[in-house]
């Protein structure tokens, strides 16, 4: 409790300038510049729900609150990390009573909107199509996967992106010049200050917030700040991150789309920056190995060993030796021939099996272990390929009756396939010869 004659603390940093107006929001211009879509529905006065999907620290509660203020609406908010069923309910009384005894409409925000369950967003419904709140909500995860169709279908969706470096150092001098003015700061140590923040906002606010902190705690008093200082002062931070949601499968697609795009030095850095941000390893191993099946395959087998051998070298010699391992094999992968034949050629089977009527193996193709099954003709006229020309039985077939070849295996002109495709054009040719005969 505050005494007669203390003060108030002053407010993070963050929560000091955070934005009274639109026209101060930094960042997101693809929505609030003149003519996007979050700047004529703020200028319409008409407010409808919506969905503010981005990372963290992009201002998406900030928008929300300034929603309010634009559409003239009382503002409620909760955070789904809290608030359960009562806190829903709560809010609903108090939209009722805004517009029983005041007369005002709300607009609702709910902040991670995603960790409500299906019945607590169902919970909203009714009442965002009475139209007694504007529903707001704001996640850092696909809509698409974690709200229910129904919701997502009443709410326009608003992409929220990073701040970009020119944005943070925008940013940067909006802070500086509130939280320390006195003191200067080398371009090196802006840079770095950018850097950390990673395109978060609040993130660099907190970081300010830091260095000035670290400023008042005593020791030689300094009127200019450096790159040693930033470093000194802050503390380690990992990359943007999410072990289960769309940053952690952005970033393994965008791994595996530079390894098929023959890319080293790309796979590498996205490679690194799983591990920086904390993916298992192990995982990434797994990845690896699919890669070399699914994007290489015949065209160099050998990508699909070494992939193999990473893994189990990682396995044995762990963190952080094992990663070498696994890099090797992703710059093997991303600079062998590549070719996805086979992976197409089994999808293909596999589909047409799938659809196809069973039929039967042909005679001269089954397994004849028992007399009885000789006399039936098991086995009977098959051709042992070994004790025929170029080891190969021409114009035999080994499909059942009346399926016609499906040819889904078709090798391409690049490394081993290129060879490949030679042996089997050569086999096709012994076939043709052998239906003149």
């Amino acid at each position: 409790m505050v005494g007669l004659f203390e003060s108030a603390p002053p407010p993070p940093l963050a929560e000091a300038l955070r934005p009274k107006a639109i026209n101060e929001v930094i960042g997101q211009t693809h929505l609030l510049a003149t003519g996007k879509p979050l700047q004529l529905a703020f200028g319409s006065g008409q407010p409808h729900s919506m969905i503010l999907w981005g990372p963290p620290g992009v201002g998406k509660t900030t928008l929300a609150r300034l929603s309010a203020k634009a559409f003239d609406r009382e503002f409620i908010a909760i955070s789904a990390v809290l608030a359960g069923v009562k806190e829903i309910r709560e809010a609903i009384d108090k939209a009722q009573q805004n517009m029983a005894q005041y007369g005002r409409q709300t607009i609702l925000f709910v902040d991670e909107i995603h960790r409500f369950n299906k019945s607590q967003q169902d919970a909203l419904l009714p009442h965002v199509e009475s139209g007694l709140f504007t529903f707001i909500g704001a996640t850092t995860e696909n809509p698409s996967f974690e709200v229910n169709s129904a919701l997502l279908s009443r709410a326009q969706v608003y992409v929220l992106k990073s701040l970009n470096t020119t944005e943070l150092k925008q940013l940067f001098d909006r802070a500086h010049q509130h939280a320390m003015p006195t003191i200067e700061f080398d371009s090196a140590a802006i840079d770095t200050l950018i850097s950390n923040a990673d395109g978060d906002a609040r993130r660099l606010l907190n970081l300010v917030e830091q260095i000035s902190n670290a400023l008042s705690a005593g020791g030689p008093e300094k009127s200019k700040v450096d790159q040693h200082f930033i470093e000194n002062a802050l503390t380690a931070h990992a990359r943007r991150f999410d072990k289960s949601g769309d940053q952690f499968y952005d970033q393994i697609s965008a791994l595996h789309k530079s390894v098929r795009g023959s890319n080293p030095d790309a796979s590498l850095y996205w490679f690194c920056r799983m591990l920086d941000g904390g993916a298992d390893p192990r995982y990434l191993a797994r990845r690896i190995i699919r890669m070399a099946w699914e994007d290489i395959g015949l065209a160099d087998p050998r990508a699909i060993q070494l992939a193999n051998d990473a893994a189990q070298t990682y396995e044995r010699l762990g963190s952080p030796e094992g990663e070498l391992a696994l890099g090797q094999a992703l710059i093997y992968l991303a600079v062998a021939s590549k070719s996805n034949a086979s992976y197409k050629a089994f999808n293909a089977a596999r589909d047409y099996v799938a659809k196809d009527q069973t039929r039967p193996v042909p005679n001269h193709l089954r397994n004849a272990p028992t007399k009885l099954m000789q006399d039936l003709g098991h086995g009977k006229e098959y051709r042992y390929a070994h004790d025929e020309a170029h080891g190969y039985a021409a114009g035999e077939t080994y499909l059942p009756a009346g399926m016609s070849e499906p040819h889904w295996y078709q090798p391409v002109e690049r490394g081993l396939e290129s060879q490949i495709a030679e042996k089997m054009a050569f086999l096709r040719n012994l076939d043709e010869a052998s239906k003149k005969k």
